[in-house]
Formats: C-alpha cells, structure tokens, sequence
C-alpha cells in the first residue's frame, strides 16, 4: 500500500492536467495561425494559384511573315493546307477513348488505325514516335496534306467524328518566284529545342513549344519580326480535364514582313549564269593536271555600288529550302550534310574564303601609292625574279618591259606588284624589321575593310584573312608544337618541308610571304561579299558600304515601317585622282586587258565596264576562277572554285548577267523593255491595303477550299484560280 497522501496525488495530476491544456492550447494557437496567414494573410495569392490550376492554356499559332524581293514578290511565304486535327480532351470523354472515331477518321484519310492513333499519344521517355510533343489541350495534328474531298466528308459527318476538326492551315513555303532559288539568302525553320526553350524564358519574348524558328539566312536574322507573337486561349478544366469553360483569350499577332533588295529575276538570272559557267568549265580540259576542271563550287554577288545593297546573291552547290517544311527526312538531311554533299548549306557568297589572285591587285596598287611609288612610273614587267633563292614567274612566262601601275593591272603583270612589295620588304628590315615598320600593304588591306566581316545581315560570315605580322605571330603560336612534331618525322612530302621551315622561324615575315600578298597568293583569303564591298567603292568615289539584304520591315497591319538605311562603314584610302587613275585602268581591263577576249562587241561607250580577273593558285587543287567588275550601277563578282582563270572560268556569265539587267543585245544595242534592272532602285514595293490592313496574296493549292469570314471557317467550295489574303492573321477568300 502506498506510503503518498491523497493529497499529493491530486496535486500531480492536477499539473499533468494543466501541462496538457497548455500543449493543447498551444497548437491550436499555432493551427489558427497557420489559417489566419493561409486564408486571411495570402488568401488572395493561394486563390489565384489554386484556380490557375483548373485553367489550360491553348496556343494559337502566329502567321510568320512574308520575305518579300524589291518588288514585292514573295520569296518566302505561307501556303494553305488542310490540317486535320484531334481534341485529345474530347476523344478522352468517349468510352472506348476515341479509338473508334480514329479508326474511321483513318479510313477516310487514307491511313492505318494505328498511324493515327499514335499520332495523338503524348510523347513521354518511353513513347516513341511519331507521338505528339505539345499541350495535351491543343488540337493534335493528324495530318497537314488532306484533300478537299476528305475535309469535306469530316465536317459533313460531324456525328461521326466528334473532336476533330478539319481547317486550313498557314504553311511555310519557298515560291522561288522566276525559278529564283536564294535558299542560302532566305535559310530555313525548324521546331525551338529544348535548350532554346530553357534560355528563352528569361526574355522578354519566351518561346513557345510550338513555334518554328529561323535556323539560317534571313529566316534567321529577322526572326523575331517574322515570327509574330503566338495566341493563347484559356480553358476551364474540371479534375478530370474535360473543359467546363472559357476563361479568357489573347489574340495571336502575325509576323511583320521583311522587304528585301534582292531581285528575284535577276537572282535568277545569277543562279542559271553560275550553274552554267560551272558546267562549261567542267567541260574544258587543264593543262597542268591532264584533266577538266571540277568547277566543284562558286559564288556570284550583285550589289548596288550606291548603297551596298545585295540584288541578287548565289552559291553553289545548292539545295530547296522546301525540304525543311513539315521536318526533314533522315534521307534528306544526309543528302544536304553528308560528306559527299560538298556541303550545299553553306553560304559560298559569305563564308566561302580563297585566296584572291590577281583580283587583289587594286588593293596592292592603292598600297604602292600610299607609299610613294608614282601612277605613271615606270616599272619593269619582267617574266620572272629571283628572291631569296626562289624565282616568282609571271603568268605564263610574259615580258612587257617598262609599264606604269595601270598597264600594270591593265594585263595583270604579277611581277610588277613582286619588285613594289620586295621593295617595301626591304624598307621595313627584312627578316629583322624595324621597330615600326610601316607595312603599307598589309595596313592599305585593312583599310579597305578587309580581315574583318563585312556586317552583312546575314549570319555565319566569316573573316577572310590578312596575313600580317601579328597574324603570322599568332598563327606560329598555334601550330608550333605540330610542326617541330613533324620535323622531327621521315615525311618528305611539300607539306612536312613547309612545317620543318615553320617550325625554326614560322613567325618571321619572309620576302616570299610579302610577294605573294602583293598578288593576292600565300595565306590572303577573301570572301565575295568583301570584293564585292570594295569594288562597289572604286565605283562610287571611295565610300565603303556595309552590304546588306534587308531594306524594310512592315508590320502585319501595314502601319508601321521600320526602314533599314545603308550603312557607311569608311572610306577607301585613296584619292580621287587615284581612283579616276584606277578606273581607268579597269575599264582597259574590258578593252585591251585580260578580259577583252571575252567582251568582244561590248557598248563600252554606252555602260563602261571595269574589271579584274583573278587566277588563284591553290596547294593541290585546280587554279580558282575570280571576276571581279563594276559599272556605274552596281558590281558582279563571281568565283568558281577548281574553275580555271578569272575570265575563262567566269567571263561569259557575269556578261550575260550584265545584259539582262541592262537589256544588252547580241549586237550591242540596248532596248530598255527587255532590261530587268537598268538602275538600282531605294524605293520600296507598294503593299496594297484594305484601309489600314496590309494584305499579302499568295496563290490557293489547286483543290477548291471553302470561302468564311473567320479564322477556322471551314469548307464551301471555291475555284481553284481564287487568291487567299492574310488579313491580321485571319483567313479570309475572296
């Protein structure tokens, strides 16, 4: 029996008691807390939260705007198509989950049951495709290429097929309008990764799983005004995701239009003159490798001298942009990437760089005279010169004696530019030069602009190259380690005798560098957007014009134009005497020089053609073809890769480039109803408008397609000959 007092007992359990209470009290002071801040404090946050779960997102696509040439013509636009699609949503409400209506949806276009039903499965990591990507509440695309007749038989039989839905469609395609191709130019689309997802979002204008996005050319740079902005229309959704109701939407804004430079008839004409000049080359026989010439690759720029503006830009080999619309196939892609290709994606026109050849010469002449060498000295053009143990010959071997720096580019005499950059070798110390050497024709390149981009508004162009002292410095820096590698091995081919000399003074600018700089050989690389650039400025009086492509950007609604004013990026460093000197010494080039044999009758009083032929050698390859010319309108230069010389190679199609603009007959006269562009023009192309709404036409495949006043009215049949106009992203047929 316990010893404790009654009394002592009450006691503890009366603590115990009121310890509980406490605790008690405690956490129901600490749950009405929890509440109040929940429900009085953050009510309003966790209420909009909370509904925004009950909300979906529908995103209504944006019509990407039109490319358009100088005239107005596209050269990108959209086309309809009839895309049948799925509302995933209302084929979950039905028992058997839609799988009945796509069986009979599949029937009526022509499928497998199977092919469609995947087609509307979500894409998860164990879902192979084809599988759908996007938002379960979006219509899924079953198909983009449904006939008339098809969409017909679904909106007739609505009953039949509830949740599917049979509309027209904006898709992307490349008219190539006069058979105008410029796919390097225009660049193509293709679906936003999830990388670009991911960065995207901390800008101001994120994208959207759905969008398609400009991967090169102008789709690339102008992107972000072609693309418009995407719609979004809101839903209501139960838990069980079927839609109660409509909580609001945003408009879709359509992509701006980008007003181009370009000529789409004359970048016809450049594109069937290249092709051609690189299948005649491959026709003529070489010399000094007993073959014909591969002509494997080339380029041709038309610009206007005026402002720099690029009126017709070509490259071969090429592609069609069209083959990127819907996806491109594995066979497809390979075709345009793979090893055997020879790459046709690339840009030749930008980045596309070789040494220049002869073409470099008015660089060089520019340079001379900065050094003090007289126009009209006299020079010796001797056949060869003997520098440093090695001789430099002049092309095929010529003698002309004593001539002055324009006979000098008149027959593109290599010897003449040997003695003047030999000379300056010297001045500035040899292979120990002076502390500040002056380097004129290293320093005249760079002021013509070149070593450095151009800034065309397209993207990838590279740099080309002038290899001055701080390049070969660089460039030993990089490649020592390999070439004193290679000394060291028992190779005795010409490249491992080039390292073993590199590998002991790489750095050192050699007489034999400078010489062949002076003729646009050794490491000297230009591109055809930079020839273009500075013989654009010897015809205009010395104003270096950044080239560019785009001229405007119009808004869907017409409204506002954003114009895009050429660029001055300097000025040639010559004067005006110099240059009146080497115009003149071009325009021999036409009559007398190296090109006359292939401008036989040409209206020299009429349109003055200025011109220089270049003849790049290359290690291991045919000798490369460069063009380069100018009247007082615009330049054409072209190159021809492995295409043999400057005017064999090139000659007889940028004339024929130059008649079409011009309307230049095959006895020399001119009728100006025939010229395409006898004049470059700045004005831009009149976008006709209903009151303030622009309007872009475009033609209807050829299936009749249904006539309504809204977006996503659908089928009542038309004539096929009838125009659709995009009317702030609404279709309408009239």
């Amino acid at each position: 029996m316990s010893n404790i007092p009654e009394t002592g007992r009450t006691s503890r359990v009366t603590i115990r008691l009121i310890i509980l209470q406490v605790l008690v009290l405690s956490l129901l002071g600490t749950l009405g807390g929890r509440l109040w801040y929940l429900q009085i404090r953050n009510g309003n946050q966790y209420a909009t939260e909370a509904a925004s779960n009950n909300v979906q997102d529908v995103v209504t696509p944006a019509v990407r705007g039109s490319i358009l040439d100088d005239k107005g013509i596209p050269l990108a636009d959209n086309e309809t198509r009839l895309v049948v699609s799925a509302s995933r949503t209302d084929l979950l409400k039905q028992s058997d989950g839609g799988k009945a209506v796509l069986t009979r949806l599949a029937a009526v276009l022509g499928m497998k049951p199977q092919d469609a039903m995947n087609r509307v499965r979500l894409c998860d990591a164990k879902t192979p495709k084809p599988c759908w990507n996007g938002s379960p509440y979006q219509p899924i695309p079953v198909t983009d290429k449904a006939t008339t007749q098809q969409a017909l038989q679904i909106m007739e039989r609505r009953e039949d097929f509830p949740g599917i839905t049979a509309e027209p469609t904006a898709v992307r395609r490349y008219p190539s309008p006069s058979g105008a191709n410029a796919s390097q130019v225009l660049g193509y689309l293709s679906p936003v990764t999830d990388t670009e997802l991911t960065a995207s979002e901390k800008t101001s204008t994120p994208l959207l799983r759905s969008d398609q996005i400009g991967r090169s050319g102008l789709e690339r740079t102008y992107d972000s005004q072609l693309r418009g902005k995407a719609g979004v229309a809101r839903y209501q959704v139960d838990n069980l995701g079927r839609i109660i109701g409509k909580a609001g939407d945003t408009a879709a804004t359509p992509g701006s239009s980008v007003v181009t430079s370009i000529d789409s008839r004359v970048q016809a004409v450049a594109e069937k003159e290249l092709n051609q000049a690189m299948t005649d080359a491959r026709k003529t026989y070489d010399k000094v490798t007993n073959s014909n010439y591969k002509a494997d690759s080339g380029a041709v720029v038309v610009m206007d001298v005026h402002t720099g503006h690029v009126v017709a830009m070509a490259s071969a080999p090429t592609y069609d942009p069209n083959v990127w619309v819907g996806g491109i196939s594995a066979k497809n892609y390979k075709q345009l990437t793979g090893k055997s290709s020879n790459y046709p994606l690339l840009n030749r026109a930008i980045q596309g760089q070789s040494a220049p050849g002869s073409t470099f010469k008015v660089v060089s002449t520019s340079a001379a005279v900065q050094a003090g060498y007289p126009l009209n000295g006299s020079y010796p053009c001797t056949s060869s010169m003997t520098i440093g143990g090695r001789v430099f010959k002049n092309f095929e071997g010529e003698s002309f004696g004593g001539i002055n720096l324009g006979k000098a580019l008149e027959i593109s005499c290599d010897t003449v530019f040997y003695g003047l950059a030999y000379k300056e070798w010297l001045k500035d110390g040899g292979t120990k030069p002076v502390k500040h050497p002056k380097d004129w024709f290293y320093k005249t390149a760079k002021e013509f602009g070149l070593g450095a981009t151009t800034g065309i508004d397209l993207p990838g162009e590279v740099t080309g190259r002038v290899p001055d002292r701080q390049w070969k410095q660089a460039y030993y820096d990089a490649n020592k380690t390999y070439w004193c590698k290679v000394a060291k091995s028992k190779d005795q081919s010409y490249a491992a005798q080039i390292a073993r000399e590199n590998c002991v003074d790489g750095y050192v600018m050699r007489a034999g560098d400078s010489v062949n700089y002076a003729i646009g050989q050794g490491d000297t690389l230009l591109t055809p957007i930079q020839e273009a650039m500075i013989y654009s400025a010897i015809s205009n009086g010395g104003t270096l014009y950044q080239p560019s492509i785009g001229k405007a950007v119009i808004s869907a609604d017409g409204k506002t134009v954003q114009q895009i004013k050429p660029q001055v990026k300097g000025k040639l460093p010559d004067n005006k005497e110099t240059l009146k000197y080497i115009n003149q010494a071009l325009a021999g080039v036409v009559t007398g020089g190296t090109a006359a044999w292939k401008f036989g009758g040409w209206p020299q009083n009429k349109i003055t053609l200025h011109a220089k032929t270049g003849t790049a050698e290359v290690q291991g390859k045919q000798t490369t073809s460069w063009f380069a010319t100018y009247t007082k309108d615009y330049a054409v230069v072209m190159t021809i890769s492995q295409g043999g010389t400057g005017s064999g190679g090139s000659g007889n199609a940028v004339r024929k480039i130059y008649e079409a603009m011009y309307g230049i007959q095959s006895d020399g006269s001119i009728d100006s109803k025939k010229a395409l562009l006898p004049q470059a023009t700045t004005k831009l192309p009149k976008i006709t408008a209903d009151g303030t709404v622009a309007q872009v036409s475009f033609a209807v495949p050829s299936a009749p397609v249904s006539q309504g006043t809204g977006q996503g009215t659908v089928l009542a049949a038309l004539t096929p000959d009838r125009n659709e106009k995009l009317l702030l992203g609404r279709r309408y047929w009239s």
